[in-house]
């Protein structure tokens, strides 16, 4: 697979468990491609502050090298789990963090206001994730996190991905909410409910969030699912490459392991 011209990028599956059972925070885009109007998981592309080094010091339970091994790379691994937080804050609010004393933030409450300005400041290039956790001594929860799907866009788009999917598990006293710039609206939501809305057309996505979607349908609850992810090694994770071509002038789709998937 030709790698070249592919852009590394990490999108994520924020998941709670409620009565009702395995939730997802889903989201809007706007009408600004290449999403617009989907609805899609936060995410978005590797950032070079994401690769600092010093920001090693500050993950719990993980180092690059075992990051990096758990995705087959030689190394920078770490930086995808230290994407899932920032994109995470910035496009939802939702910090996995705590403080180093061991207590939970508490961004539905006393901490609120405080990370609220920590966001906007982010988001608009002021700061970067490594200050804002020497500022207010946290420690990042990568533990919290697990690797999930890798999926590389199609051939036939000129911008092209190399994104690899996690799941992340909801801290205490956090709910998350949209930025209302680049998601315009936000819902907690069942992956069979998702699904359902999917195929009715309430909630239009495309084929990697819906197949996302399927594969986290499969448990009940979203800390079964995160245990389950973080035994996995990098190779029961393949990469995933769709083919798309015009069959009878209408556009068709393959996935590895369809029939005529080698043909194309």
């Amino acid at each position: 697979m030709n790698k070249l011209n592919l852009t590394p990028a990490a999108t994520v599956l924020v998941l709670k468990d409620s009565s009702h059972g395995m939730e997802v925070l889903m989201v809007k885009r706007s009408s600004r491609p290449p999403f617009g109007d989907l609805f899609v998981f936060p995410g978005g592309k590797i950032d070079h502050s994401d690769f600092n080094n010093k920001i090693e010091d500050l993950c719990e339970d993980i180092t690059d090298k075992e990051a990096s091994i758990k995705l087959g790379l030689d190394s920078g691994g770490l930086a995808y789990w230290v994407a899932c937080i920032r994109e995470c804050f910035e496009e939802v609010g939702i910090l996995l963090a705590k403080k180093r004393n061991g207590e939970d933030l508490d961004l539905d409450g006393s901490d609120k206001s405080k990370f609220q300005k920590y966001r906007k400041m982010l988001l608009n290039n002021e700061i970067d994730l490594y200050k804002i956790c020497s500022e207010e001594d946290l420690i990042l929860m990568p533990q919290q996190i697990a690797p999930f799907s890798h999926w590389i866009t199609p051939e036939i788009e000129t911008r092209r991905f190399d994104t690899r999917f996690f799941i992340a598990y909801l801290p205490n006293n956090q709910t998350g909410e949209h930025d209302g710039s680049e998601l315009i609206e936000s819902v907690w939501i069942s992956p069979k409910k998702a699904l359902e809305k999917s195929r009715s057309g309430e909630m239009p996505m495309i084929m990697p969030t819906i197949k996302n979607l399927e594969q986290c349908a499969q448990f009940d609850l979203g800390s079964q699912l995160l245990e389950n992810q973080k035994g996995l090694s990098n190779e029961d994770i393949p990469p995933i490459l769709p083919k798309f071509f015009k069959e009878d002038g209408e556009w068709r789709g393959l996935l590895p392991g369809d029939k005529g998937y080698e043909d194309r």
